[in-house]
């Protein structure tokens, strides 16, 4: 148990590391207004496009035919919905300092969009907002340039592995790509769910306020220690503005842990860096310092990559839903990150708690449909129809009840936050 809970507060460090270089990337975009005309040219584009694939052009597929987009194609309220998902994701980002890419995936699946074009999607708009904002970070100092060039060979693999099963599951059976994304979320959602409602309680039972964020420390001896004294070329040397001499390690063992995320990201539609952080401080034994940096530099490398190369070159990219969700951040992101100076963040613990297990209860009640759809259980179409409709209403509410909660307190305090 003890592991778990270090397993998953290396999660949340390596979440609001991604937080704030999000909340530094869309404030470098709000305040260049070269960024906010190509933002709007971009979007344009997007619906040009997305208006062309509901019409009667039939583009080629490798740009994004029908049969890619199908049922998701371009409404108004398909795009009003984006930008309300890409709001209510830089929300929590900006408030919680973690987790709001976790719930876009699932938003967008119970909006009606399929997996694999919900992951794509996700990628692309991970990769737009890092294009557009900055492509160094200010922390990215801190990377050590080994281990960020061996990672990204093994995530770049493992990218290339998650993207061909995900198309071929969705091309054997796109109901069967819907169920194994959706299962791939209950066990993430739930994992960090429960560690979320036990922290919330824990810091209530304690009576503490503290800020809304968690953190891991640096790991030494153990696995690492192990590692790191397995002398497999090339090695590689980190550390050394920490360490006299620094430490070093097998660039193999960094590229495996590459592979990994990698793969994840491709099939989750996630930049990964919810298990770099931890892969970097409790299996490979590098600090926390470094791997804040290189996380930043492989998200933004690892997205683009993925988007690109295993999504957008084969139609499952929703561009208008992309730039929906961009224009939707950029704004949450800014109001959620002023909030955090006028609310204690006992509160946006627990909203986070409760967000984060309303996705989690979202993706779990869909799956007996997906499988009642494949014959592998029988339950009845209306039942499976209320389990899910049960699940998309719970979401949809809390995160709705949320977002009220912190666009009111964020009006409510608009005199006390200027004055700040």
């Amino acid at each position: 148990m003890n592991s778990m809970r270090k397993f998953y507060l290396a999660m949340q460090g390596a979440a609001r590391a991604h937080a704030q270089w999000d909340l530094e990337v869309s404030t470098s975009i709000i305040r260049d207004k070269r960024k906010v005309w190509l933002l709007a040219g971009m979007t344009a584009v997007g619906l040009l496009l997305s208006i062309a694939f509901a019409g009667d052009i039939d583009l080629p597929s490798m740009l994004g035919g029908k049969k890619a987009y199908t049922p998701a194609f371009y409404t108004t309220g398909i795009f009003l919905a984006s930008i309300a998902i890409g709001l209510c994701a830089g929300l929590i980002t900006g408030c919680i300092g973690a987790g709001g890419g976790f719930i876009i995936t699932p938003a967008l699946m119970s909006a009606g969009i399929k997996g694999i074009l919900a992951v794509g999607t996700d990628l692309f708009h991970i990769f737009a907002k890092a294009i557009m904002g900055t492509a160094v970070h200010k922390k990215l100092g801190n990377v050590s340039v080994g281990l960020a060039v061996a990672f990204l060979v093994g995530s770049g693999a493992g990218v290339l592995g998650g993207g061909l099963l995900n198309r071929l599951i969705y091309e054997a059976n796109p109901v069967a790509s819907d169920a194994f994304i959706s299962v791939i979320y209950v066990f993430l959602l739930g994992f960090l769910g429960i560690y979320a409602l036990m922290d919330f309680l824990r810091l209530r039972k304690a009576g503490g306020g503290g800020d809304a964020h968690g953190g891991g420390g640096d790991v030494s001896g153990g696995l690492p220690a192990k590692l790191q004294a397995a002398q497999i070329p090339p090695m590689i040397s980190f550390d050394e503005d920490l360490i006299p001499g620094g430490k070093k390690i097998s660039g193999v063992f960094v590229a495996l842990c590459g592979v990994i995320v990698g793969f994840m990201a491709a099939i989750m539609g996630v930049g990964g860096g919810f298990l770099t952080f931890p892969m970097f401080v409790y299996v490979l034994g590098v600090s926390s310092f470094t791997t804040v940096g290189t996380d930043i530099l492989q998200i933004i490398f690892t997205a683009g990559f993925a988007a690109i190369s295993q999504y957008a070159i084969y139609g499952f990219i929703f561009y208008t839903l992309a730039m929906g969700m961009l224009l939707g951040s950029l704004l949450g992101i800014q109001i959620g990150a002023l909030v955090t100076k006028v609310v204690p963040g006992i509160y946006i613990r627990g909203f986070y708690a409760l967000a984060i297990l309303s996705g989690f209860v979202n993706r779990l009640f869909a799956v007996p449909g997906k499988l009642n759809d494949m014959k592998f259980i029988h339950i009845g179409q209306p039942m499976s129809n209320l389990l899910a409709n049960i699940g998309n209403w719970l979401f949809f509410v809390v995160i709705g009840i949320f977002a009220v909660w912190v666009i009111g307190t964020f009006l409510g305090k608009v005199k006390e936050l200027r004055e700040g």
